[in-house]
């Protein structure tokens, strides 16, 4: 019971952030367009010791999402649904589907083009959006399906730190990625000698990630990298992982996404931005999270069961799969976040992020409508 309150916890706060992210993106989109874009684009651009506070919260307060995203796939494999090897698989081979699939999707449209090195933008899965969504239908939704929607969301956006740790790495410094990984090597030993202060690992971590952030490899990595040397114990509400974990759900959900979405979705729309969307890129993007993701999600899970590789719950059927398997479509944070390291051309970030957006709303809407005649009423 109380790593299913915790897992309720964690659904909770990121359905809840969800709606928040809508209102944030709403207001953004119509602040930049609007008589004070000049005075809102001045905010982002603001410098704070030689960086902007964009790149503040794209590069420092998102790697605490990432410290949680880590927590909870640390539990999922402890004592979730990834710490039993059967049920694990299914939504391993689903994320696994809706990585490939988008992706050699983009490449296809994209290939040899100055814009190939978007293919990581349609890969991922927004959790609080996708989450928030699946929401709406209420008690309709079998805690199965939440689970594995969840799960999948975690281990596609695992998928999407190690696509930007090897793919989106520039100039890499191997002094000051060593004594990252030297940190993080001694806070393990600290969680093997049983350390369960929480001080140190935090100390520890800020340090480690300034060595990151210097190295070439994207800083937010150190996220996920603290989250694995932190102490689990037994899972219960006394160790150091559930007590970071259960504080961290609502700074991340209503403060730290929020900000990342007014930050990242300042998005100026000329007379003619319609025309963006007719880029071989910004097709791609579309074709990855609308089509792309549903038939990779879906396809890789049918053959992960029917190949007795893994099961289907009980109360899961491959409409719901169908279903859930657009809601995966819905890329939004982590599709933004990856488009600021796969492009470096203004114009070509501003035209991913609308196609995002669009591509996002589709793939969510026709989720929803889906399943909310495919599911019976509780």
């Amino acid at each position: 019971m109380r790593i299913t309150k915790l897992f309720n916890d964690f659904f909770d706060s990121e359905k809840a952030g969800g709606f928040v992210l809508i209102a944030c993106t709403v207001l953004s989109l119509l602040l930049t367009n609007s008589y004070w874009s000049e005075e809102y684009l001045a905010l982002w651009h603001f410098q704070i010791g030689h960086h902007s506070f964009e790149h503040w919260i794209n590069d420092g307060l998102m790697t605490i999402f990432f410290l949680l995203i880590g927590l909870e796939l640390e539990r999922e494999i402890y004592a979730g649904e990834l710490s039993n090897i059967k049920n694990a698989l299914l939504p391993i081979f689903a994320a696994l589907g809706g990585m490939l699939v988008p992706a050699g999707i983009y490449l296809l449209m994209n290939y040899g083009t100055e814009t190939q090195s978007g293919a990581g933008i349609p890969m991922a899965t927004d959790i609080a959006f996708a989450l928030g969504i699946l929401s709406l239908l209420g008690n309709r939704v079998p805690i199965s399906l939440k689970i594995f929607l969840t799960a999948l969301a975690v281990i596609d956006d695992l998928g999407a730190i190690l696509i930007i740790a090897i793919f989106y790495t520039k100039n890499l410094i191997w002094s000051n990625l060593l004594i990252a990984l030297g940190i993080f090597a001694f806070l393990l030993v600290l969680n093997r000698l049983k350390v369960r202060n929480l001080i140190p690992y935090l100390l520890l971590g800020v340090v480690m990630w300034y060595f990151m952030l210097n190295s070439g490899v994207h800083a937010t990595i150190t996220g996920v990298l603290l989250a694995f040397a932190i102490p689990f114990g037994n899972g219960n509400k006394k160790s150091t992982s559930y007590i970071l974990q259960h504080f961290l759900h609502k700074p991340v959900a209503f403060i730290i996404l929020p900000l990342f979405a007014l930050a990242n979705t300042a998005i100026i729309l000329n007379s003619d931005w319609q025309q963006a969307l007719s880029h071989n890129y910004t097709l791609g993007i579309a074709a990855g999270l609308i089509i792309g993701k549903p038939i990779g999600i879906w396809l890789f899970s049918f053959l992960a069961v029917k190949l007795k590789i893994s099961q289907l719950p009980e109360d899961l059927n491959w409409q719901s799969i169908f279903g859930v398997s657009f809601l995966g479509g819905i890329g939004f944070t982590m599709s933004i976040f990856i488009t600021l390291l796969a492009f470096s051309d203004v114009e070509h970030i501003n035209n991913a992020k609308i196609m995002i957006l669009i591509s996002s709303s589709i793939a969510g809407i026709f989720g929803l409508l889906y399943l909310k005649a495919s599911l019976k009423k509780s």
